[in-house]
């Protein structure tokens, strides 16, 4: 019996098994948190508008309130604050670990912000919901920081997964804009964890955020050519929307007014707004469902995409709590409307209808503003589950995104980050490495080999030093070449250890020079496929100053991201 239960252990006990089979508790959590906070919002809301929406003060001063209790609450716990921004930070620096309790008191706000008329959207907050649900589990189990970071991530999928009933859309989002990169390790229990919170919520909620009707192409030639005209003035729409965005919290941040109180401000900047135009409070989808159906006229779409773009931006600018997927699909949806009112007027019997355009502008906005154009493409096919405009959604997508990299360098929440001094790419922080110069960090007391020693000194010298290379000077100290293990296999017969130096080392060495960084010597690495570079002189590349290896570049990037974080802890 005891070794029945060896062998079962054994085979089945594996780090894949464990992950996808904890990936799948995840997504069933998920989803039922999301279900459990859809319906926290939608009776809140209707506790706070269902029966005064005819007083006209009242209206105005309701996301004031709202605003005043977030900044009430948040000048208690502070340091609790936590959104997407943050996610993606854990995963690329403190391997996945995020509080629980940080994620979960965040959506709590954003069930305030949200109900009491705060523009925001709640697709971010079911991210963070899936997120505490993911470290929650991570954190019961005690698990290791790659566990860690593939549960967050898999809480995140779960998220998206649940709130448009896009399981695919989920899994690109984290690799689009959680994780920045695909792994194979985490792709399963991600892929696993969406499909699962997607059931649940399907099954328990049954109903789409957001119903689309079916549009293809009347004259695809002349279409394609409008969406791509589209998609950029959505890229272009997505940078006024986060530079307004960011231009409000800094004006915010300045503001001589305590803390508690900027909340409030911003939600009766709000509240002034929706007196007006009530499309503009909450999350919006049935405003996004009218300019699908095409039933809203051309000068209200382009008064709601300029309002909804301030209302957002004095929601989360002041320091109101909720996501900016949904907002982005809005503010696209308004613009794709207009747009295709415009060209239903100059092309009537070449184009179709402008629910069609609204639809595109919704995943080119969103894209251009996440950075994130896989993830709009999906999120916009699973809703519709028709590929009749795939192809002009594929190009206003990217089309919007190229435009937005070209004039905002960051996202929508990475620019969060890159105010930190944190720039992540693909999963790790680049700007440690492009600031941090060769000089600082090569090994000056370099062990050389002269070009007439032996196949014999070489191995003496390996043993001595347990190095694996060594650069090759000549008789007046000159760099020639640079000798490694490999060469030493290759080229060294059994027992011919007095071949010269000269006759194995490799002539064509590839250097560093002192005032590169570590991210331009990082790729030339990667790229030849080496372990070492020696570092030379501009002036004089046969000058030997030091040599530089990728370990070296790995402990001074990771001394640097814990001295950091350190700087960065709360005091």
């Amino acid at each position: 019996m005891y070794k029945l239960k060896e062998i079962i252990i054994q085979r089945f006990y594996t780090e894949g098994i464990v992950s996808n089979s904890l990936a799948i508790l995840v997504g069933i959590l998920t989803g039922i948190v999301f279900v459990f906070y859809e319906q926290a919002t939608f009776f809140a809301t209707r506790f706070f508008f269902g029966k005064n929406w005819g007083i006209s003060w009242y209206v105005i001063v309701l996301p004031a309130f709202g605003g005043l209790l977030i900044g009430l609450l948040s000048h208690r716990l502070s340091n609790k604050r936590c959104g997407i921004p943050d996610v993606i930070e854990a995963t690329a620096l403190h391997g996945g670990k995020i509080p629980a309790i940080n994620a979960f008191y965040e959506v709590f706000l954003s069930i305030i912000s949200i109900s009491t008329g705060g523009s925001v959207g709640k697709e971010a907050p079911g991210v963070l919901a899936g997120t505490g649900v993911g470290s929650s589990v991570a954190g019961f189990l005690k698990s290791p920081d790659n566990r860690f970071r593939t549960l967050i991530s898999c809480g995140a999928s779960g998220g998206i997964a649940a709130a448009f009933n896009a399981p695919l859309a989920g899994v690109v989002f984290v690799v689009e804009v959680i994780i920045g990169k695909l792994e194979s390790k985490t792709f399963i229990p991600v892929v696993l964890s969406a499909v699962f919170a997607a059931l649940v919520s399907t099954i328990v909620f049954k109903a789409n955020p957001i119903q689309v009707s079916y549009y293809g192409l009347v004259d695809p030639l002349l279409e394609l050519v409008l969406y791509v005209i589209l998609g950029a003035f959505a890229g272009i729409v997505s940078v006024i929307l986060i530079k307004t965005t960011y231009f409000s919290h800094d004006i915010f941040q300045k503001m001589p007014t305590h803390p508690i109180l900027k909340p409030a401000i911003g939600g009766l900047g709000v509240g002034f707004i929706g007196y007006s135009y009530p499309q503009v409070f909450g999350i919006g989808y049935a405003t996004i469902t009218s300019a699908l159906e095409g039933e809203l006229v051309i000068t209200l779409l382009i008064y709601l995409l300029i309002l909804k773009i301030i209302a957002f931006s004095l929601t989360v600018g002041s320091g109101g709590s909720g996501g900016a997927i949904v907002p982005s699909l809005f503010v696209g949806s308004m613009m794709g409307g207009a747009f295709g009112i415009i060209v239903n007027v100059l092309f009537p019997a070449s184009t179709a209808p402008s629910g069609a355009y609204a639809l595109v502008g919704m995943g080119a906005v969103f894209a251009g503003t996440a950075h994130a154009p896989l993830t709009a493409m999906l999120i916009l096919f699973e809703l519709t589950r028709d590929y009749n405009l795939i192809l002009p959604l594929m190009a206003a997508c990217v089309i919007s995104k190229t435009i937005s990299s070209s004039l905002q360098g960051d996202s929508i929440f990475t620019e969060t980050l890159r105010r930190r001094g944190h720039s992540i790419r693909d999963g790790t922080e680049i700007n440690v490495m492009e600031a941090m110069k060769v000089s600082d960090n090569m090994v000056k007391d370099v062990l050389t080999l002269n070009e007439n020693d032996t196949a014999a000194d070489l191995l003496r010298l390996m043993q001595k030093s347990k190095h694996a290379g060594f650069p090759v000077l000549n008789q007046n100290g000159q760099l020639v070449g640079i000798v490694t293990l490999h060469d030493m296999r290759d080229k060294v017969p059994h027992g011919e250890l007095g071949k010269l130096i000269k006759t194995i080392a490799t002539k064509d060495v590839v250097t560093a020079y002192p005032d590169e960084s570590l991210d331009v010597v990082l790729k030339r690495l990667a790229a030849r496929d080496i372990g070492r570079l020696p570092v030379v002189s501009r002036g004089k590349p046969d000058k030997l100053l030091g040599i530089i290896t990728r370990s070296d570049i790995v402990k001074s990037y990771n001394r640097e991201i814990i001295a950091r974080n350190q700087q960065n802890k709360p005091k």
